[in-house]
């Protein structure tokens, strides 16, 4: 990792933009919806480090470049964190390409090496994302308590969530925030009838091979058992999932995590012969190819 992604906190912060021209103005627009105290610093102003006192960020955009760098510097003896445009030398952050959802934000960058990559993934995430994402997180934000309560296990509480965030209350988020809150309730009123669910991968030699939907599960999955071989897949899941292995996740250890609401993930080339035994016990079970076939 050649950077460190992280999150700026907006509300109650200090942004300063310093210069003119293009590359200021577009980083006016990015900020003009936040919540932060955005202050613009033009000409001899943005030399002056008092200008820029308080100011957690600075970001800086002219067509001079000596005028870019006397500002870096008075903005850096301030305190505050740098980028200058196409100036990445300058730089204490870099600007990553943004897809903005409100209360979702993704962020896509190469720390400056290959801004065409990042176009390209921008657009193919973008799509994916849906328009009422942002306020169904608010919603769930408000109701973070409420659910806490409701489903103190967090398998059951992930489970919860992903089926509800699969149906119909992020699109009615996006239009009335009265009709999500009623959905969220009828939820909430049914979750603890609710049960996990076992899947079944088999794993490709490489992890680029793994189809979206086996990739989709993987990293959703609240248990992973990895037998012999998986390793280079398994790299894929979330880091903080329970892992097990093959010894320790039997059919009856899977049963019963299931029926605590938990998806469980089984990477094995042999993970075939479990779902008889999980058919049995009336679990459900779904399985994955190997591979995508190219």
């Amino acid at each position: 990792m050649e950077a460190f992604p992280a999150f700026f906190p907006l509300r109650g912060a200090r942004v300063a933009i310093a210069g003119s021209g293009d590359g200021a103005e577009a980083k006016a627009r990015l900020l003009a919806g936040s919540p932060a105290d955005v202050v613009r610093l033009e000409g001899a102003a943005a030399h002056d480090p008092a200008r820029y006192a308080g100011a957690a960020l600075a970001f800086i955009a002219d067509p001079d470049p000596a005028f870019c760098k006397q500002a870096a510097g008075a903005a850096r003896a301030a305190g505050a964190a740098v980028n200058v445009a196409d100036e990445p030398t300058l730089c204490d952050f870099h600007t990553p390409a943004i897809i903005d959802r409100g209360a979702v934000v993704a962020a896509i960058g190469t720390a400056g090496a290959a801004p065409m990559i990042v176009s390209l993934l921008r657009a193919d995430i973008e799509i994916r994302l849906p328009a009422g994402i942002g306020a169904a997180a608010e919603v769930l934000g408000e109701q973070r308590e409420t659910i806490r309560a409701a489903l103190p296990d967090l398998p059951r509480r992930r489970a919860f969530l992903r089926r509800l965030l699969a149906g119909p209350f992020t699109e009615a988020a996006a239009r009335r925030r009265a009709e999500a809150a009623r959905l969220l309730d009828e939820a909430l009123a049914a979750a603890n009838d609710a049960s996990g669910e076992a899947i079944l991968i088999n794993p490709p030699a490489s992890p680029g091979l793994l189809t979206l939907d086996a990739y989709r599960d993987l990293t959703s999955a609240d248990v992973l058992i990895v037998g012999p071989g998986a390793e280079a897949v398994a790299s894929l899941a979330r880091r903080d999932v329970t892992r097990l292995s093959l010894a320790e996740g039997g059919a009856q250890r899977i049963a019963a995590l299931v029926g605590q609401g938990a998806r469980v993930v089984v990477l094995d080339p042999a993970a075939e012969a479990l779902r008889a035994s999980l058919e049995a016990a009336g679990i459900a079970v779904r399985t994955h190819p190997s591979a995508t076939g190219r």
